[in-house]
């Protein structure tokens, strides 16, 4: 199940997730790459990181190789709505990947300096 609810939350499919999550799809649970829902979902989709965050996703995963959370993700591709789920659901604006960047440097980095000040504002 964690494969079918990970790529659901890669599609943004709100349907999905939300039918998964209620089958008893584990929230956390890790697809064939050992990536949980939270960490591949469509970054854009607001929706799906609260509905897998309300479940009680974890916010703070890293990712083995890059040590990027998905606040790293939603904020170097500029979703702010995103961000601002995120940060409601205790991920962590300080978190640093294996090169030190926070979330912020990184929408800073590509331009996103809305989400860069929200996040310095933390």
């Amino acid at each position: 199940m964690g494969d079918r609810l990970a790529s659901a939350a890669a599609a943004g499919d709100t349907a999905g997730v939300e039918e998964l999550l209620r089958g008893g799809a584990p929230v956390d649970g890790l697809n064939r790459f050992g990536r949980t829902p939270l960490q591949v979902m469509m970054m854009g989709s607001t929706r799906v990181a609260r509905l897998l965050l309300e479940a009680g996703a974890r916010p703070n995963v890293a990712d083995g190789g890059t040590g990027t959370t998905p606040l790293h993700d939603a904020a170097r591709g500029g979703f702010l709505d995103t961000v601002q789920t995120l940060v409601r659901f205790s991920a962590d604006p300080g978190a640093r990947d294996h090169w030190g960047h926070r979330p912020a440097d990184l929408a800073r980095d590509v331009g996103y300096l809305d989400v860069a000040t929200f996040l310095d504002s933390l």
